[in-house]
């Protein structure tokens, strides 16, 4: 019993691995700064994927009901839907914004930053850097999980019927597939964080690049979903 709930937990970890769970925490990552912030919001992506498949995806495994293929297709053709635009998004903000690094003071302490001079006078030296460092973008981290979960939950409930004796076990199963895969882009992030810390601190083009192959790479995995599952939907 021990190695069979040791199963879903594994099993979790290797669904956060999964390539559009990657590609989306990747366009997520690239925006922030710091090791400690990469992977706080991969934890919270890890989060809201959690509550999705616990909460739909045991709903639907309690109440023994049936979710049809088109309407998992359906949720899957969403999903990469999100994924082109997450992908176009990161692009978009690349090619609007002069983004580089450097380091400038906020009250007399030296700071290192990623910063924006999109709309700035020519002469960097005459450029206001007396910015504001607002904290957020943890509530779209949580809400990519959650549409993440919601997608994911068909497999989830079809592979916890077939492998779980009873139903209380079937949820145990699902509750440690989802702490799995909370664990499991956790230290997706932290192995990520480290190179893209060091690359914004030594090498601007680096982590424009980064940016860049993040944002290509969602894009095609979600144009990739969609013929997939258009073929579903509209086929």
């Amino acid at each position: 019993m021990i190695a069979w709930v040791l199963f879903g937990f594994i099993l979790g970890l290797q669904h956060a691995l999964e390539p559009d769970h990657i590609a989306a925490v990747s366009t997520i990552s690239v925006e922030k700064r710091g090791i400690g912030q990469i992977v706080r919001h991969g934890a919270v992506w890890g989060m809201g994927h959690a509550l999705m498949l616990g909460a739909f995806g045991g709903a639907v495994y309690a109440l023994e009901l049936t979710l049809s293929e088109r309407l998992a297709s359906g949720l899957e053709f969403a999903v990469g839907i999100m994924m082109v635009l997450l992908g176009a998004r990161l692009l978009y903000i690349l090619v609007r914004d002069r983004i580089h690094f450097h380091t400038h003071r906020h009250g007399g302490d030296a700071h290192f930053h990623a910063h924006s001079h999109a709309g700035d006078v020519k002469n960097h030296a005459l450029s206001r850097h007396a910015h504001p460092h607002p904290a957020g973008g943890w509530k779209r981290s949580l809400a990519i999980g959650m549409m993440h979960g919601l997608a994911g939950s068909a497999a989830l409930v079809a592979l916890a019927a077939s492998t779980a004796p009873s139903a209380p076990l079937g949820l145990a199963f699902m509750l440690l597939f989802a702490i799995g895969s909370i664990a499991g882009m956790v230290i997706f992030s932290t192995v990520i964080a480290v190179p893209l810390s060091y690359t914004a601190m030594t090498l601007t083009w680096a982590t424009r690049g980064f940016q860049a192959l993040a944002g290509v790479f969602a894009i095609g995995i979600g144009l990739r979903t969609l013929v997939e599952t258009g073929a579903v939907l509209f086929g």
